[in-house]
């Protein structure tokens, strides 16, 4: 929803805006958005959340001064209240309001507008349910759409509004971010490259929203059904006050719009130098080397991950434990996790043993602890109650390497040289037979290059507080150096292990990565310097805007 914050409704609390996805358009986005959309004075324009007509009354002024006399402006809105007061706002500047109360996605299709322009709802799915997610999924499947049950509600305004238009009508609104990454957004970019000729995105370095918590990303669709779009404009301001005087825009063509759309915030250079690695297989996907699997979930960490202290004080032998990487993965933060290193997280008080008596004749230890797990009601959480014996947690077995799932720099791959299991706040990943003995010793140490690093952020995704997220289908199109590129850069690699692995313990992550880009992408794959930092630079510029949003929704 559009709104002004000049006049609200007393009776709207902060909660039912937020219910409604309600949350105010800054003038300066509506007026830029308005300013691209309407051309003539004749242009018909729908703004399908009116709220309190911020838009419409931008638009109003703006065909005003390309000639219009008293023009007219649709649009559609839920709250009563908001409407009255868009109708109001809307006269005052010189217009006249049709605007309808009620559910845009009940609203007949009318495919008689020149621009469609607004700030959609940003409900996400589970609090958008009911006969309101119906309405709006059958509107998108009039689109040709299907959303999942995954689909926040800007999905549905996205593809419905877009119905609305004539031939060759334009589509600018605000959108939440999630259009660029979100899974389930894929279809939504496929519908819009599809349809429309011409695609512009705006995307901001600050958060546009404070209550919404995410950021947002403007799209500029023109041409509705005037040909597939082929490549998308994409220009990056710092906020809503810079975009009079934005930078000039880079051209994105996306291998496949329905994936994410992260790559276009990329100069071309970059992201050809990126494809053109791939190509000659220096760089592939990490499914090639094994498959990457979520960690054990014991249903009560505290209960079944222990200390050693704790081991030893309960008086548990040495059958009735397993060596764990500890829950969390701080200590994942050099090349492999050895015996000797397990061991001294134990002395500092880590969980690195696993609760797992065989089946038999248990000791009097492993008894008394059974009965103290009964007692706190370990046995009936959802995951005990559900075991053939709730006490023992369904092993998987220790993995090749460890891959960090919550990165606040980039993701690790770290070498289990301990053969200890994981919890699933890592994941593990199982390499091919072909591939282990390569992919043990030296795929850690290789994945430390600026490509790579540069791939992590493409692939994941940013999470609260400005994390970069990987789940195991992300990190299966994470691309890493091949078999034969490490087999090639071999001696070269392992003559810097022990100083990168120095400088890993001392918290340098910029230094051991110029080490191993030095050492693989430069000698050994002849890539010129300057595009290594190039490729340095975008990533490092990809990450500096996902600690910004994290910093900005910590303030």
């Amino acid at each position: 929803m559009a709104a002004n914050a000049r006049n609200r409704d007393p009776g709207d609390t902060q909660d039912r805006r937020k219910a409604r996805g309600a949350f105010f358009t800054p003038p300066a986005i509506a007026s830029y958005i308005v300013d691209w959309a309407i051309e003539t004075a004749q242009d018909k324009i729908l703004e399908p959340s009116t709220g309190d007509a911020e838009f419409l009354v931008h638009a109003v002024g703006r065909l005003i001064s390309l000639g219009a006399d008293s023009p007219k402006v649709h649009g559609s809105e839920l709250h009563a209240w908001s409407a009255e007061e868009g109708r109001r706002r809307i006269a005052a500047a010189g217009g006249q309001a049709d605007i309808a109360v009620g559910d845009f996605f009940e609203r007949p299709v009318e495919p008689t507008f020149d621009a469609v322009v607004g700030n959609p709802p940003y409900i996400r799915f589970q609090d958008f349910t009911g006969d309101q997610r119906a309405r709006a999924r059958a509107a998108a499947l009039r689109g040709g759409v299907a959303l999942s049950g995954l689909a926040s509600a800007w999905a549905a305004f996205t593809v419905a509004s877009a119905l609305h238009l004539r031939k060759g009508g334009r589509l600018g609104f605000v959108l939440p971010a999630e259009l660029l990454t979100a899974n389930y957004a894929g279809a939504v970019r496929r519908f819009l490259f599809e349809r429309f000729s011409s695609i512009e995105l705006v995307l901001f370095e600050e958060r546009v929203f404070a209550e919404a918590e995410t950021e947002a990303v403007l799209l500029l669709a023109s041409g509705y059904q005037e040909g597939a779009a082929t490549s998308a404009k994409v220009r990056q301001v710092r906020n809503a006050a810079g975009l009079p005087t934005m930078p000039p825009a880079i051209s994105w063509t996306p291998a496949d719009p329905a994936q994410k759309w992260s790559g276009a915030t990329i100069d071309t250079h970059v992201m050809a130098a990126l494809l053109d690695a791939v190509s000659a297989d220096q760089l592939q996907s990490l499914s090639k080397w094994g498959d990457t699997k979520l960690g054990m979930v014991t249903g009560r960490n505290n209960y079944f991950a222990m200390t050693p202290a704790t081991v030893a004080e309960i008086g548990l032998g040495a059958c009735d434990t397993l060596p764990l990487s500890p829950p969390g993965s701080s200590h994942l933060r050099g090349l492999e996790l050895t015996a000797a290193a397990l061991c001294e997280l134990g002395e500092k008080g880590r969980r690195t043993r696993l609760f797992y008596p065989a089946e038999g004749l248990f000791s009097e230890a492993v008894t008394s602890y059974l009965a103290t797990g009964i007692a706190d009601g370990v046995d009936q959480t959802y995951k005990s109650r559900t075991r053939r014996l709730w006490w023992q947690v369904p092993l998987m077995p220790p993995a090749d390497l460890f891959l960090t799932y919550m990165n606040a720099d980039t993701v690790r791959l770290v070498t289990n040289t301990a053969k200890a299991y994981h919890l699933n706040s890592i994941h593990g990943v199982y390499l091919r037979p072909q591939h282990a003995k390569l992919g043990w010793e030296l795929l850690p140490l290789g994945a430390l290059n600026s490509f790579t690093m540069l791939s992590a952020e493409l692939a994941g995704r940013a999470y609260g507080g400005g994390v970069l997220k990987m789940e195991p289908g992300e990190a299966a199109r994470w691309l890493v150096p091949g078999p034969s590129v490490l087999e090639q850069a071999r001696e070269k690699l392992l003559a810097i292990r022990p100083q990168v692995g120095e400088e890993l313990r001392g918290g340098k992550l910029a230094e051991a990565v110029t080490m191993v880009d030095d050492a693989l992408l430069i000698e050994t794959l002849g890539i010129p310097r300057l595009t290594v930092r190039a490729v340095r630079q975008a990533r490092d510029e990809l990450a500096g805007r996902r600690e910004a949003r994290g910093h900005a929704v910590q303030d």
